[in-house]
């Protein structure tokens, strides 16, 4: 194989490693999340206490806290369909059916460096689970993060 299509091939390789979420291969580090998540959305620094609170949650099954840690309405998809879950009463009294065993083990594994963020939010275990800075007024000067979305 010629030297140039060969190192366009790496170089390709190497560009669109860059642009996915963490596999292993293309590690990130938490810096770099950190970065990420300031500049598209901002307080990345109060995006740490939610993320702890939720991860220990789901290790725990604690249906309260993470109900506190949602904004609502919040969409909910379980087996493909989704469901609108309009309060924190309401996603408590159906926990089980809203969020699955194994989407509770995936984000109580969540680990800061596997974070992938996007001007979206900030995505946990493969999209399972989507935070984000949720604006608290109209003119969004001050907000604060939200489960925004469960894909089971």
């Amino acid at each position: 194989m010629p030297r140039l299509p060969a190192a366009l091939l790496l170089a390709g390789t190497m560009l669109l490693g860059t642009a996915l979420p963490s596999t292993g291969a293309f590690a990130q580090s938490e810096n770099e999340v950190y970065n990420r998540i300031e500049e598209l959305h901002g307080d990345a620094a109060g995006f740490d206490r939610p993320l702890r609170q939720l991860v220990k949650a789901m290790r725990s099954s604690d249906a309260e806290t993470i109900a506190g840690l949602a904004e609502y309405p919040l969409t909910v998809k379980t087996d493909g369909k989704p469901y609108e879950v309009e309060s924190a009463e309401d996603f408590i009294d159906n926990f089980d059916d809203l969020v699955t065993p194994e989407t509770r083990r995936a984000v109580g594994r969540q680990q800061y460096e596997d974070l992938f963020v996007n001007s979206d939010g900030v995505m946990l275990a493969g999209g399972a689970v989507w935070m984000g800075a949720v604006c608290d007024d109209n003119a969004c000067e001050a907000s604060h993060w939200a489960i925004i979305a469960i894909n089971n």
